[in-house]
Parts: structure tokens; C-alpha cells; sequence
């Protein structure tokens, strides 16, 4: 069995973060291992509001040096780094690796927070970390920093941020467009340095879709592990983010969840009987 590896926030909620790409490693069928960089809880008093937690870097290096012990991961993903430190700890962790596939998911704010990265995280994602990855998969706001050209809103537009992305190292690109588009498909934009593939499936009219960043990310992380060429394993997570979207679940008064078992429907596995 694949053994990959997530980087990233832990979501009290369950539905982003590395819990979201736990479960969509066990839906892939590859073995996930997780290091936690942060822990989003949410305040059920005041809605829509969550606070982000740094874990200490040195901490995370423990969790790097455990995951690792004793095997090597056919793919890894970061996602929500929370700092500086983490990132650079990271990139130094993994200098004599040798790993072939690396996910950067750039989360560069948790949705439903004001708390988005400092200009100096964004600069050492950049640097550091978008040259390590053999694909990176940045939504609309996020390609639009990265790539210093601001709001995206249209094809073309998404074009030039996938090209100015991957000239900053990353080996393929994805801009996700998702609702933020505005239009009545969910279009993204696939990048190899050599052409532009748009790629669309309906967009469904739902607000249970919290993690499908994450789930996203995670699902072509588990497709390059088990082999899949990188164009194809982001038809396949475009594929299984769209079943998770449609049965997504409401899971309180302010969230609503994609559904990780969608694709497979887990929900018929383990029947009970009496």
C-alpha cells in the first residue's frame, strides 16, 4: 500500500484540513500520515468566526521525524503552513528526501477568518516551497497573490496566473475558479508549461462545500502516489471533489461539509444489522 504524507492544519470541525485529506487518502486506498502545523477551532457563539492556533515549529519537526521512521512517502501535500519557521523547517526536513511528488496546496487564509498570512509567509511559499512542488493548486484569491496580479476574474486571467505561478518553479499548475468565477460552470485551469487545459463539470448550488480546497489537493496527492500521470490525477480529484460537493452535508448552523465518501458511497460500507 502507497504511504503519503499531509502537512498541514488540523480542522476541529472535520471537514478541512488535514482531517479532509485523511479521509481522502482512505477513499484513494493509499496510507495517510499526518504532521500538524496549526488547529482551527471555531467559536459556536459567534457563527462564522475561527481562530488559528500555531503549533511550535520544533513540534512539527518531531512529527516530520516520526512520520517518516523507517519508510519513505510515495507523494506528500501541504497545506495550511501557519508560519515562516514552519516552512522553512519543512523544506530543510525534506532537502535529502529525494521525493518525487510534492503537493502545495498555498492556503493562504481559513476560510471564515480575517487571519491570512503575512506578506513574509506568502514570500517564503513562494520561494521555497513553490519549487519543490510538482504541482501546486491554488483557488481564484490565492493564485491572484501569488501571482501579484489581484482579483481574477476570467479564463484569461487564470491563464496568466498559471503562467506566472509556474515561473516562480512549480512543475504544473492548477487555478482553481470554483463559485468565485461567476459562472455557471466550475472551470479550472491546468498548467504544464507547455499548454493550458480548461477543465469543467457543473456547478452545484450549495454552500456545504467547506474543505473542498483541501480534498482537492489531497485527491491528486493520492493519485500521483499510486502512479497516475499528474494531468490525469487532477481529472480524477476534479472528479471525486464534484461528488463530495453534490452530497455535501450540513454539519451545524454556520458549516456545511463536502462528503468525503461521496465518490464510493461510503455510506453503504459496514451495514448493520441486527
Amino acid at each position: 500500500m502507497k504511504k503519503v504524507l499531509t502537512i498541514a492544519g488540523s480542522d476541529s470541525t472535520g471537514g478541512a484540513g488535514l482531517e479532509a485529506d485523511l479521509k481522502t487518502f482512505e477513499e484513494y486506498g493509499v496510507f495517510g500520515f499526518a504532521s500538524i502545523t496549526s488547529i482551527v477551532t471555531m467559536d459556536p457563539t459567534t457563527g462564522w468566526s475561527h481562530e488559528v492556533t500555531e503549533l511550535p515549529t520544533e513540534l512539527l519537526v518531531k512529527q516530520l521525524v516520526s512520520a517518516f521512521a523507517g519508510q519513505s512517502m510515495a507523494a506528500l501535500k501541504t497545506g495550511m503552513m501557519g508560519n515562516e519557521a514552519n516552512i522553512l523547517a519543512v523544506v530543510d526536513f525534506l532537502a535529502d528526501k529525494k521525493l518525487e511528488n510534492i503537493i502545495v496546496d498555498p492556503v493562504i487564509a481559513c476560510k471564515g477568518t480575517a487571519q491570512i498570512l503575512q506578506p513574509k509567509v506568502v514570500a517564503a511559499l513562494k520561494k521555497y516551497l513553490l519549487p519543490l512542488a510538482t504541482i501546486t493548486t491554488p483557488n481564484l484569491v490565492e493564485a491572484g497573490i501569488l501571482s501579484e496580479l489581484g482579483d481574477l476574474t476570467s479564463v484569461a486571467d487564470m491563464q496568466k496566473a498559471a503562467r506566472a505561478i509556474y515561473n516562480q518553479g512549480a512543475k504544473n499548475v492548477i487555478v482553481k475558479g470554483g463559485h468565485r468565477l461567476q459562472m455557471n460552470k466550475a472551470i479550472d485551469v491546468f498548467y504544464d508549461g507547455t499548454e493550458f487545459i480548461t477543465l469543467e463539470n457543473e456547478l452545484y448550488p450549495t454552500d456545504f462545500n467547506h474543505g473542498a480546497g483541501c480534498t482537492f489537493a489531497a485527491a491528486v496527492t493520492a493519485g500521483v502516489a499510486k502512479g497516475a500521470p499528474v494531468k490525469r490525477a487532477v481529472v480524477m480529484a476534479k472528479q471525486f471533489v464534484a461528488a463530495a460537493i453534490k452530497e455535501g452535508v450540513e454539519i451545524n448552523p454556520y458549516v456545511g461539509h463536502v462528503w468525503h465518501g461521496a465518490y464510493n458511497q461510503a455510506e453503504k460500507r459496514m451495514a448493520v444489522t441486527q
